[in-house]
């Protein structure tokens, strides 16, 4: 079985990068799953608060990602950028930098994103490079999972109804556990 952990970095309940999240983890092929992550419970980092101790969510979290096989990152795009709240918790999960081979070195690491603008969260995902390097993740470029006009292709209940997206989402996701399944044993 190989297991994806998925993150979207909003925390509004009824986001976009939520409902995208969801299907990508009603799409997962045969044989694998995407376990779906929250961010909501970490705190703003504080090196002060990281002198006490990593917080439960955090600690949390990163044992999630550790013991999976592949994470899949889903962003929104404010200003052009990164949210503040999703580079904060990996900001977070980056603690102590002693870990970070633990948590994030050599994990197969996805990019999707959807936004109501037309940019199709391309500057957020830009954004994130210097970060997965920095983390030394193994990042997937296989093919760009991007959403304009997201209010578009999600309905009001915030699922996902425009077919041409539906295929390209079960594609990306089907692409990304194969990437996952190639680096098994080579993380760490």
């Amino acid at each position: 079985m190989t297991t994806i952990v998925g993150i979207a970095g909003s925390l509004r309940r009824g986001s976009f990068n939520h409902a995208l999240l969801r299907a990508a983890a009603e799409m997962a092929p045969a044989g694998a799953t995407i376990e779906i992550a929250s961010i909501r419970e970490i705190p703003l980092y504080d090196g002060d608060v990281e002198a006490l101790g990593i917080p439960p969510a955090v600690a949390q979290l990163k044992e999630r990602i550790a013991r999976a096989d592949g994470l899949l990152l889903v962003t929104p795009e404010y200003n052009g950028s990164i949210p503040g709240v999703f580079k904060n918790a990996i900001d977070w999960l980056s603690r102590p930098a002693s870990d970070i081979p633990r948590v994030f070195g050599g994990r197969p690491t996805a990019l999707a994103g959807a936004t109501p603008g037309p940019n199709r969260t391309s500057s957020s995902q830009a954004a994130w490079l210097p970060i997965l390097r920095a983390l030394g993740v193994r990042a997937w470029f296989g093919p760009r999972m991007g959403i304009g006009g997201a209010g578009k292709v999600f309905d009001h209940d915030g699922r996902l109804v425009d077919e041409t997206v539906r295929e390209q989402l079960r594609a990306f996701v089907a692409g990304f556990v194969a990437f996952a399944d190639s680096g098994k044993g080579s993380q760490g």
